[in-house]
């Protein structure tokens, strides 16, 4: 192990079910829900945000709510957590609803949009967040129900929610995707999830052609190591204790370092943005 991989970013941890809880971490990631001031960039907009009840997805919920959005947020069995999001959300004076939902399956994204879409009238900002991952130290030990369940949560899930967001989304709305700097990296434990998330890339890329003439504009992030649930749920304990140790900047992220860079492709800041990648990564330069 090298001297920059080998320093402790974290206290060593590990929880034994997918998806992770954001109430059992320690530290618990840094969310907005104190220090960030809006100035009512997104006032009077809809905000969906699927995975939205912890870790990126809590933060750009509720950054979303600062800057004066009602939101949506889209859960898989992350009660608690999922509470505790809408909670902050409401507590920014806006309204928040949040729905627990397989997003793998399509009829349930569908319903999903409908909701939200039935809930507060209208539909600007679709955030394609929910994600999950499986290491396994070689190819031969992906089976193919491993490989289904990381395509279907990670990339499916994005079709669909698109697809069924299509019809509600008017000019000047925006369509923002997670994707991984794995996506450019490669990672030799993640296959299928690196795979799953350059998929993504080229989603958004092709996305961003099909409706620049609708003037819906699509664009990504490609987060480095974040603190969020799916870290400790992910590795072993001791992994998560040099997590994020070898980027440039030796630690890991918080979500609230991601969030900036949803609500800029979120506002008018970002207008003349489409089928581009941000990385907020801790200073690895991926050229993408």
């Amino acid at each position: 192990m090298s001297a920059e991989s080998s320093k402790t970013t974290l206290p060593p941890q590990h929880q034994e079910r997918q998806p992770g809880r954001e109430s059992e971490m320690q530290p618990p990631p840094a969310s907005f829900a104190d220090h960030y001031v809006g100035s009512g960039r997104l006032q009077g907009q809809v905000a969906l945000v699927t995975g939205g009840d912890s870790g990126i997805g809590r933060a750009t919920a509720i950054a979303f709510a600062k800057e004066g959005a009602d939101v949506a947020i889209a859960y898989l069995e992350e009660c608690d957590d999922a509470r505790q999001t809408r909670q902050a959300i409401e507590a920014c004076g806006r309204r928040a609803l949040a729905i627990a939902v397989d997003l793998g399956d399509e009829a349930a994204c569908r319903q999903t949009v409908e909701r939200v879409v039935g809930e507060f009238g209208r539909l600007d900002v679709l955030v394609n967040n929910a994600a999950e991952q499986h290491p396994q130290d070689s190819l031969a030990d992906i089976s193919s129900a491993q490989l289904e369940r990381t395509f279907r949560t990670n990339v499916f899930a994005m079709f669909y929610c698109t697809k069924a967001a299509l019809p509600h989304l008017q000019a000047g709305a925006r369509i923002i995707n997670t994707a991984s700097v794995t996506a450019y990296l490669g990672s030799p434990h993640l296959l299928d999830y690196s795979a799953s998330k350059g998929a993504i890339v080229s989603f958004t890329r092709s996305l961003a052609l099909q409706l620049v003439d609708k003037g819906i504009r699509v664009n990504a992030v490609a987060p480095g190591p974040i603190w969020t649930p799916l870290i400790p749920s992910t590795f072993a304990a001791g992994e998560v204790g040099h997590f994020g140790a070898n980027t440039p900047m030796e630690r890991p992220g918080q979500p609230d370092e991601v969030a900036p860079a949803l609500v800029f492709l979120a506002t008018d800041a970002s207008s003349y943005m489409t089928g581009q990648v941000l990385h907020p990564n801790g200073g690895r330069i991926v050229n993408g």
